[in-house]
């Protein structure tokens, strides 16, 4: 095979590399942004409220995670070897490659996006609201784990596999601390003091 035809072959797979490695990433960052998040509500971090710049790389996690998943998408469309739409992207179901599998990440996305317009619009929003909300931040990660484990090209490399299950666990270590650790008092109250922002996720 002639350089040029081998070129022009590894041209057209760039778009492919890069939706592989962004959707890894943008699973990644969602992971340590529910980490981060419960490692502060359950006040793994320390018994005092959170210093503010804890809850901004919280909420940074959060929207890195939402500009990586943009460049997985679009790299999707831009993609050759496999036909991604609007519809495809954002419908349900509606992906001829994959449907059931891509459907997950598409119901992740629009949780994912739920999460971040009402984390933004948290002063003008009822709490409860807010909070609700944000509590489906375990379903991205679930929805998106999904997603991952069935559409992604590298699901079957025990690297990827064992980060699934070390998320799984770390998680879950989390969420029973938070429930029977220092921090249950104050994360079932949702209160916080005076001037201070609230770390409950």
């Amino acid at each position: 095979m002639s350089a040029v035809p081998v070129a022009v072959l590894a041209a057209t797979k760039v778009w492919w590399y890069v939706s592989r490695s962004s959707g890894i990433v943008a699973w990644a960052l969602a992971v340590l942004a529910v980490l981060w998040g419960l490692a502060l509500s359950s006040r793994a971090l320390g018994r005092r409220p959170p210093a503010p710049w804890l809850l901004d790389i919280h909420r940074f996690l959060g929207g890195l995670t939402v500009v990586f998943v943009a460049v997985h998408m679009a790299s999707l469309v831009l993609d050759p070897w496999v036909s991604f739409g609007a519809v495809d992207l954002f419908v349900p179901g509606a992906a001829s490659w994959s449907p059931v599998a891509v459907a997950w990440g598409v119901v992740a996305l629009y949780l994912l996006v739920a999460v971040e317009v009402t984390s933004l619009l948290r002063n003008r929003i009822p709490k409860r609201l807010w909070r609700g909300v944000h509590l489906t931040s375990y379903a991205v990660y679930v929805l998106a784990t999904v997603h991952l484990l069935t559409a992604g090209t590298d699901r079957h490399g025990l690297l990827l596999r064992a980060a699934v299950v070390a998320s799984l666990g770390a998680i879950a270590f989390f969420v029973v601390y938070r429930a029977v650790g220092p921090g249950r008092a104050a994360s079932i109250r949702g209160s916080r003091p005076p001037g201070r922002r609230d770390a409950s996720v």
